[in-house]
């Protein structure tokens, strides 16, 4: 009889903990909230090894946000076909994300137009209000905000440094997608700025991939002196066949991010990427904590950083002007 009541309790205690041992059965065993992050691009999907992605889960994680266990991310891409766009938000907005992370222009006003009330970070949209995204950057209202840059002042400066490193350019190439509004005037305020100069401008637009050929045939046609190329989704994707273009000919070019120039790329200058990723984890961070898009000024890029690749020089035989190597944030030897 003893021993009976003894087991008992023993066995009651044993049940008590296995209970208390399974999942979500602990009263302090709160599982965190997980915020969803629509990432909308207009290549392919965005994943984690791309630069932009990467910089922003390293962003996000600075501020307590780590993937797939309190934060997590939808991705949607239109490969190179702008017009599933809508499409895309629409699927976003049916899956209720707490903010679209919006990565290019196109990007950005399809998101804009598919909803007014999720709220939109534009990574990187190239001038915000020339682009008719918003009519001030201080005050942008509705649901969209983002990091921008002035793109005349960046174009006029990447072309200045060109033609000091190739003091006999009189005729540049400017390889642009036309298909992306944003980028389309990129190139057109990259053209004054070249006529400034007193430079011919070569426009080479392009679409998809195939529009690449064309372009390399017009260049070997007409050869240019050096070349611009504006970057977005397409002509990164793309950046390979430019460069094994630009070797074959001797071409000097320059790009609009440092990850180019390290790439093989001759030079860059362009704003910051690392400050850039993680201006936009701030932005997301401020957002899922309550602020509204509306209260949060788009902000500009603070640091650009000017890249020399001097294998690339070398492979090209161009000497670099001593006074323009001086002013380089980084030269690759």
């Amino acid at each position: 009889m003893n021993k009976q009541r003894l087991i008992i309790p023993i066995v009651l205690m044993f049940v008590v903990l296995m209970f208390v041992m399974l999942p979500g059965a602990a009263p302090d065993q709160t599982l965190p909230k997980v915020y969803h992050l629509g990432l909308l691009g207009c290549g392919p999907p965005p994943s984690d090894t791309g630069d932009i992605v990467a910089g922003l889960i390293r962003g996000l994680a600075q501020r307590g946000y780590v993937l797939d266990r309190n934060v997590a991310f939808e991705r949607r891409g239109a490969q190179f076909h702008l017009d599933r766009l809508p499409e895309l938000v629409d699927e976003l907005v049916a899956s209720r994300v707490d903010v679209i992370v919006a990565i290019g222009y196109p990007a950005a006003a399809a998101a804009q137009q598919g909803t007014k009330t999720i709220p939109i970070v534009s990574a990187g949209t190239p001038d915000a209000i020339a682009t008719g995204l918003v009519n001030s950057l201080s005050r942008p209202g509705g649901n969209l905000t983002g990091i921008s840059d002035d793109a005349v002042a960046l174009s006029a400066k990447r072309l200045e440094l060109l033609k000091e490193a190739v003091p006999q350019l009189r005729h540049v190439a400017m390889l642009y997608n036309a298909a992306d509004l944003g980028m389309t005037q990129r190139y057109q305020v990259s053209a004054v700025a070249a006529q400034t100069l007193g430079l011919t401008v070569q426009p080479l637009p392009v679409r998809e991939p195939e529009g690449f050929d064309e372009a390399f045939a017009a260049m070997t046609r007409e050869p240019p002196d050096g070349l611009l190329m504006v970057t977005d989704a397409l002509t990164v994707l793309n950046h390979r066949r430019v460069f094994e273009f630009a070797a074959a000919h001797r071409l000097p070019a320059i790009y609009e991010f440092e990850a180019l120039a390290r790439d093989g790329g001759l030079m860059s200058y362009g704003p910051d990427m690392r400050e850039l990723q993680d201006r936009v984890a701030g932005l997301i961070d401020r957002i899922l904590k309550g602020t509204k898009p509306a209260e949060l000024p788009f902000e500009q890029p603070t640091r650009f950083p000017f890249v020399i690749n001097l294998k690339t020089a070398k492979a090209l035989g161009l000497a670099i002007p001593q006074s323009i190597l001086a002013r380089a944030d980084e030269v690759i030897e």
